[in-house]
Order: C-alpha cells, then sequence, then structure tokens
C-alpha cells in the first residue's frame, strides 16, 4: 500500500529469460537497500515465488506476493499477450491502475508489456505515444539518453517533438542538469541532410522551448554532444543493440590480446581496476531498465537476460521515478510550456492548421 514515506513498486517475477529466482535475488537485494522507504510486491505464480524466498534465511518484511495464474512468454505477439487478464504483466499493472502500487518493473515480453500498460495505464494527457528511454555513458563521463528505443517503429515528426520534451524532463530531473541539450538523430549535423521526417520534426524542435542544438550524428549519442539524443523507434533500438555488443567485443578482445604471451598476462594484472570501470560504463546493468516514458505510470522494461544486479537497479529506477514525481513533471511541462495537446510547440494556431492534435486514436 502506498504511504506518505514509502513507495510500492511492483517486480514482475514471471517470463523473463533466466530463472524467477535470479529475478527474486534481484527484488530482495533491492527491498534490503531501500527497506525503510520500500515496498515491493512481487507478482507471478505464487507457489513458484513463495518456494524461491524460502532460499533466503533474512528475508526483508517490506516484500509481499501478489498471485498471477498465466505467464506471457517471450515468444508471444504483444496482440496475445494483452488477451491474458490473468498474467503477471496484467496483474501487476493492475495494482497500478487502482492506486495500490506506484511502479512496475519487467524483465518480460517487451511487445506485451508495453501494450498491456498503455491499455490499463493509458497516456499522460499531451501524449500521443509513449517512448521507451535508454541511458548511455559518454566520453566526457556525464550520462546521455536516447529515446524512442523501440516503443515506436514508425513515427510523426509530433511524435519526435514529445519523446524530445518528455527525454528533457526526465533528464533534468534525474541527472539534475537544467535545460539538457537535445539533439535529433539524422545521417548528418547540416540542416539539408535527412528524409522527411527529419527535416519536419526539425521544425517542431527549433519551435519548442526545450534547449534543441540541432541535428546530430549517431557518433555524438557517446561523445557527450547532447544530453538527449531522440530519434523514432526502429532506429533507435538499432543504435541501442549496437551499444550492447560494445562490452562483449571489448572484453572478448582484450581476452584474446592477454592469451598470446607472459607479458600480456602479467600487464593485465595492473589494468585490473581500469578494465573493471570499462566494463561497468558499458554495462546495462548499472541502470537496469528502461524507462516506458509516457504512460500514466511508473514502468521500468528490463532487458530479458538481467540478472540480479539490473533487476536490483531498475526498481531503484523505478523508485526515483515515483520519489521525483517524474510522470507528473512531464504531464505538467506538456500542459504548461508545450500546449499539451498540440505536440510541444509554441505556435498553436500554426499546430492546429498542420493538423498536429492530440489523439487517442490508432492513427496518432
Amino acid at each position: 500500500m502506498v504511504t506518505e514515506n514509502k513507495h510500492t513498486i511492483v517486480l514482475d517475477v514471471m517470463g523473463a529469460d533466466t530463472s524467477e529466482l535470479n529475478i527474486i535475488t534481484g527484488g530482495v537485494e533491492a527491498a534490503r537497500c531501500l527497506e525503510d522507504s520500500l515496498e515491493l510486491i512481487l507478482v507471478g505464480k505464487q507457489d513458484k515465488i513463495e518456494n524461491a524466498l524460502k532460499t533466503f534465511s533474512d528475508l526483508p518484511s517490506n516484500i509481499t506476493v501478489q498471485h498471477a495464474e498465466t505467464v506471457i512468454s517471450m515468444k508471444l505477439s504483444a496482440t496475445n499477450g494483452v488477451k491474458m487478464r490473468d498474467s503477471s504483466v496484467s496483474v501487476g499493472l493492475k495494482l497500478l491502475k487502482e492506486k495500490k502500487a506506484q511502479g512496475f518493473v519487467s524483465p518480460g515480453n517487451t511487445g506485451a508489456v508495453m501494450a498491456t500498460a498503455l491499455l490499463t495505464l493509458g497516456r499522460i494527457e499531451g501524449v500521443s505515444r509513449p517512448a521507451i528511454t535508454a541511458i548511455f555513458p559518454t566520453s566526457t563521463g556525464r550520462q546521455s539518453v536516447l529515446l524512442d528505443v523501440g516503443a515506436n517503429t514508425d513515427c510523426k515528426p509530433h511524435h519526435i517533438s514529445q519523446f524530445a520534451i518528455m527525454g528533457s524532463v526526465y533528464y533534468s530531473i534525474v541527472f539534475k542538469h537544467e535545460h539538457p541539450r537535445v539533439g535529433l538523430i539524422s545521417i548528418g549535423e547540416e540542416e539539408s541532410k535527412g528524409n522527411e521526417l527529419i527535416f519536419n520534426s526539425r521544425k517542431l524542435l527549433k519551435d519548442s522551448n526545450i534547449n534543441f542544438i540541432g541535428n546530430i550524428e549517431g557518433r555524438d549519442v557517446l561523445n557527450g554532444t547532447v544530453d538527449v539524443a531522440v530519434t523514432d523507434g526502429f532506429t533507435g533500438n538499432i543504435l541501442l543493440k549496437f551499444a550492447e555488443s560494445i562490452k562483449p567485443l571489448l572484453v572478448n578482445s582484450i581476452q584474446g590480446q592477454i592469451q598470446t604471451n607472459i607479458f600480456s598476462r602479467m600487464g593485465v594484472m595492473l589494468l585490473l581496476p581500469f578494465m573493471k570501470r570499462m566494463r561497468n560504463m558499458f554495462s546495462y546493468e548499472s541502470w537496469g531498465g528502461a524507462p516506458l516514458l509516457g504512460v500514466d505510470g511508473n514502468v521500468i522494461i528490463c532487458h530479458g537476460s538481467s540478472n540480479s544486479i539490473a533487476i536490483r537497479n531498475a526498481i531503484k529506477v523505478a523508485h526515483e521515478m515515483t520519489a521525483k514525481g517524474i510522470r507528473q513533471r512531464i504531464h505538467d511541462e506538456l500542459i504548461t510550456n508545450h500546449f499539451g495537446q498540440n505536440n510541444g510547440s509554441k505556435n498553436k494556431r500554426q499546430n492546429n492548421r498542420d493538423g498536429i492534435v492530440y489523439t487517442s486514436s490508432s492513427n496518432d
């Protein structure tokens, strides 16, 4: 139950590529770390969860179990997943809808989580489409945020504009940097480069109240040129998956070089602290999960193969989003400074002429 001092987070235990025990371990670790400010609800098959909890000798008192009869597999389509009303995803999100919890974390079927969240929670007023947000390291030591990374493969300019607003609000709150620099991912920095989506999105972003610095290239996400990078979900997902390949490439390459001779093996001992920092820098476990910004609730989508560290950190992200009121802040920013219903542009009359208005239809 939500109280003034504690925030309730739901953890979907079922349907991941890893074991339920692995997911539950991450939940238990988070419950220990945030014991004074967290109530954790584990959702899934009750018998499996309770058997897993028996393996912990010092189980925190701030954990409860909510039974869900069915499991959405990774191979199931989002459409079929939504129909499973007694799944762990559906049961968990209903707790948010009924105000019995404030955050939801799932390493399960991404499409099913997104679709069920939209149907169950709806969207924040002024948002046409939610966006999945990923955090990247940069060479400057300052993180950057990329969205959308997979929720919307096809986008319109006003969707990109809203992604930029939501990403800007999220970055300013989480990383405590006012007026974060926002860039639009294109095939070149020049205004003349890009496709129709880029040209029209750029016009809206230039006319908005955010700190838009112009077009950027893919390399700018990691070099610290911007704080927030926006693109359609198709491009963003490719960037995300490519970035996830950097860590194993570095690890495998270094391991291969270490085996070449005894001097390499001796030298690596001196480099271990550095190598550990580099490994952590490109590790998705550090941030745990990707916020689904734009739905009317705090939803975190985790990697299907998340380990306990990633789950623990994802719960911390959901807790932080709840404590800092990010959902409400996004709503207020859209309504107050960006005309909410009209895509984020200063020019409301022009928006109406262009037909860029908020709609809940399937064609938005």
